[in-house]
């Protein structure tokens, strides 16, 4: 009897173990050997559950975007307001081993993401899909008296997003302590803190 195997399982697992290649030997050992090597499998199976290498890398990307959103919604249960925002923050920007070890898989992912030939859902792994998080905790903020009434709240939460991507790239390039990353957050709220 053949054995039956969840398509959208495996293809999860062969993003992961390219994540993990990425994570552990740099993106310049990523490739197809290495990606079914670290599952123990002949390369030839990926093409079970993907097009082409390509396809792997956009399904990696989408799963960073899948962890990270799973541990901003575990992160900021029951919060509100600026404990939200800071709870979510500390969950994309790098300020501790794991954020830190995925800014430089995903800032590596960045540049071959961009060369990719474009599909309908191309920019949907590397947009921030937070962005709604990051609005509610602003609103909240401001609702709750910890924001001034006046907020630009879609500039600052603009603001926010962009500091993220920045944050990564600079932790890549020039590494900083967790409070260097955390004092960028502190300075583009303090104009509006009550």
């Amino acid at each position: 009897m053949p054995r039956i195997v969840d398509h959208d399982e495996r293809r999860r697992q062969i993003a992961e173990a390219l994540l993990a290649v990425a994570a552990r030997d740099g993106h310049e050992s990523v490739s197809s050997r290495a990606v079914a090597k670290e599952l123990g499998v002949a390369t030839g199976s990926l093409w079970h559950y993907f097009d082409g290498f390509d396809d792997v890398v956009r399904a990696a990307a989408a799963e960073v975007t899948r962890r990270t959103d799973q541990r901003i919604a575990d992160a900021t249960e029951g919060l509100r307001g600026l404990a939200r925002l800071d709870a979510l923050m500390r969950e994309v920007l790098p300020v501790d081993e794991g954020t830190r070890t995925e800014a430089h898989v995903v800032v590596g992912f960045w540049g071959r993401l961009a060369t990719l030939a474009a599909t309908p859902d191309a920019a949907a792994p590397t947009l921030a899909t937070w962005q709604d998080s990051i609005r509610l905790a602003l609103t909240e903020a401001v609702d709750g008296g910890e924001l001034r009434a006046d907020t630009p709240t879609d500039a600052v939460m603009a603001l926010l997003r962009s500091i993220t991507y920045g944050q990564q790239i600079v932790e890549v390039t020039e590494p900083q302590p967790p409070a260097a990353h955390l004092a960028v957050l502190d300075g583009v709220l303090a104009p509006w803190r009550v």
